[in-house]
């Protein structure tokens, strides 16, 4: 954990619910090992969502939906979310809870690799919430700034990996080295790539906030 687990604990008992089916969602997805975003990161999308308003997002995975409703939750009735999930036994899960509850008609499920369907998506979507598997976030990246439109918000979650991404690589467990080059390659990448504005804060396990300027 990047930030110390009683300031975590503190600023998380003074969050407000989210509503009864997102709450036992969270609470079963948990109890079951399902990795989730976590309290403060639901809190920090909240925000955005409403500073931005936006129309049309963009989720790259989905696991078992809980991001995705909540995202829906907290926006405008207007508002479309495409969420890109592989996992055959999660996408069920998924399509059961978006099944489940009215917000849920106004999210589109796509099933496959995300690199290949992210090519053939046309956007633009005005926010985009990376939470798939850290290895392949920077090869998802040129078509994420493709899809991203002029102003839009890109958040990408889990991008500190618990504090190993300012270990010296030798310091790494050799099985994690892989996940660790390409991440410090994509948060290079956020950092560095012209029209691109981006802030990384060490909230949850990291995030990456990132504009496409105008």
């Amino acid at each position: 954990m990047i930030v110390d687990e009683r300031m975590a604990a503190y600023i998380n008992s003074m969050d407000t619910d989210n509503p009864v089916y997102l709450e036992e969602l969270e609470r079963k997805a948990r109890e079951e090992g399902i990795p989730i975003i976590r309290h403060e990161m639901q809190s920090f999308l909240r925000v955005f969502l409403e500073l931005k308003h936006p129309k049309n997002i963009l989720e790259v995975g989905t696991a078992v939906g809980f991001s995705a409703l909540l995202m829906a939750e907290y926006t405008p009735e207007d508002c479309r979310i495409t969420t890109i999930e592989k996992y055959e036994k999660r996408i069920s899960v998924a399509k059961a809870n978006f099944a489940a509850v009215p917000t849920g008609e106004r999210i589109t499920l796509l099933e496959g690799d995300a690199l290949q369907i992210l090519k053939k998506l046309t956007g633009p979507y005005d926010f985009i919430f990376m939470d798939a598997a850290k290895g392949q976030y920077i090869h998802f990246l040129p078509e994420t700034l493709r899809l991203l439109a002029a102003g839009g918000i890109m958040i990408s979650d889990n991008v500190l990996q618990d504090g190993d991404i300012i270990e010296s690589k030798f310091a790494v467990e050799r099985r994690n080295r892989t996940i660790y080059k390409r991440m410090r390659d994509y948060l290079y990448e956020l950092k560095h790539t012209q029209g691109l504005l981006t802030s990384i804060v060490p909230i949850g396990d990291g995030a990456a906030v990132s504009v496409k300027k105008g």
